[in-house]
């Protein structure tokens, strides 16, 4: 069985957002579906994408679970991009969340390696 997941990041300026999030995923968009809208392939079938949408922008929460966390923030901090919170939590599994200028929250979780 195919799962294909389309998580959404409304923004209020796409102009002004998208170049955080290339820093963020390390790359430009995967594809450009209009003016106002960037999308990411994150894994196979599995997409990010942010959009123009002032009215819902500055809500998103976002989390994805990753098998190399430290490097992922490495790279993502060589980037410029620094996490805005980092959590542990019992069994060592760790949640670091980054803020889009919106107040948009991206997570990544894992166990750190």
């Amino acid at each position: 069985m195919t799962q294909d997941l389309f998580v959404g990041i409304p923004v209020t300026d796409y102009a002004a957002a998208l170049p955080w999030y290339e820093r963020l995923f390390g790359r430009r968009p995967s594809f450009l579906p209009n003016d106002v809208e960037a999308v990411w392939e994150v894994a196979e079938n599995r997409y990010v994408y942010i959009v123009q949408d002032p009215e819902r922008a500055g809500n998103a929460l976002v989390l994805s679970f990753v098998d190399d966390l430290d490097d992922r923030i490495a790279e993502i901090a060589r980037r410029g991009v620094e996490p805005a919170r980092r959590e542990t939590y019992d069994g060592g599994v760790t949640k670091v969340t980054y803020r889009d200028a919106e107040g948009n929250e991206i997570s990544f979780g894992g166990v750190p390696g």
